[in-house]
């Protein structure tokens, strides 16, 4: 990579995650980016459409010491401003849905694969082993991509 791409990478300066319902994964991104990103960097997320708060991501954000996510889920349709520098999908229809979106705009869009942990079986101790799974491939790819974007200005 060019030192112009890595000043590009460096340079989001507001960040959308999407998944499907903003349920469970783009909620656990945004929280983690809120916890390493500066307060410089706008951070959101949103479903291709609303869907119903899943417990099981209060329950692993309050474990790792992440901060809350907003009391409603937001559905893709209802942000006030679609305009962001980057969008980082999390399943195969919100892709879809930023590319559609985006195809006139100048937005980049990642697609980072991420499994649904809702489709996990088994005990709790089960269960939020897949939600931590998750929230641990996820931080660990917020880390690698945003790596020159911490700074001293964090959010409080």
């Amino acid at each position: 990579m060019s030192g112009e791409d890595s000043d590009k990478r460096d340079a989001q300066r507001s960040v959308l995650f999407l998944c499907g319902q903003n349920a469970i994964r783009s909620p656990i991104a945004e929280s983690l980016a809120r916890s390493r990103l500066s307060a410089n960097v706008f951070i959101a997320s949103a479903g291709v459409r609303a869907g119903e708060r899943d417990p099981f991501v209060d329950a692993v954000l309050d474990e790792a010491g992440l901060p809350p996510r907003t009391p409603r889920t937001v559905a893709l349709e209802d942000l006030e401003d679609a305009y962001f520098d980057l969008i980082v999908t999390l399943a195969p229809e919100a892709h879809h849905a930023a590319l559609e979106l985006t195809r006139t705009m100048a937005i980049d869009v990642e697609y980072w694969p991420t499994a649904d942990p809702s489709a996990a079986t088994g005990t709790r101790a089960q269960i939020m082993d897949a939600y931590r799974d998750v929230l641990n491939r996820l931080k660990e790819r917020i880390e690698a991509r945003f790596a020159g974007q911490t700074g001293p200005e964090t959010r409080d």
